[in-house]
């Protein structure tokens, strides 16, 4: 794998888990009541999804290494292209039940991870945590 496939999901593993740490001890009905904290979460998935989007553009294979990827790609696009008609509960949905799921996932795709021999150091860094 390119070393900049491997970067592109270390970012969706960051903000997967920053996506768990934000509605961590949240309930539907606080993360509805909170503007901040939605804009926040919205944020993170945008960076999922597009780093998700990335990768798969790089290397295809990653389309089949996560096939939940189609589906995070699809939300992210809604959120920067449909922004008024972004379902909140929807989302609240996807990440409490999906985006949990997605961390054991990435973190095994990047366990497996061999990085092409013959690509050149990148310097190309992960996203930083805020």
């Amino acid at each position: 794998m390119k070393q900049k496939t491997a970067k592109r999901l270390l970012d969706a593993l960051l903000a997967a888990e920053e996506i768990n740490a934000f509605v961590a001890g949240e309930t539907e009905h606080s993360y509805l009541q909170d503007r901040k904290l939605q804009l926040a979460l919205l944020h993170l998935l945008t960076i999922l999804g597009e780093s998700l989007s990335q990768a798969r553009r790089d290397e295809p294979s990653v389309g089949q290494l996560l096939p939940e990827a189609r589906q995070i790609i699809g939300m992210r696009n809604r959120i920067v292209h449909v922004y008024d008609g972004v379902d909140l509960r929807l989302l609240w949905q996807a990440m409490t039940l999906r985006v949990p799921e997605l961390v054991p996932r990435l973190e095994e795709v990047l366990g497996a991870v061999e990085i092409d021999e013959d690509e050149e150091a990148t310097g190309v860094r992960p996203a930083r945590r805020w």
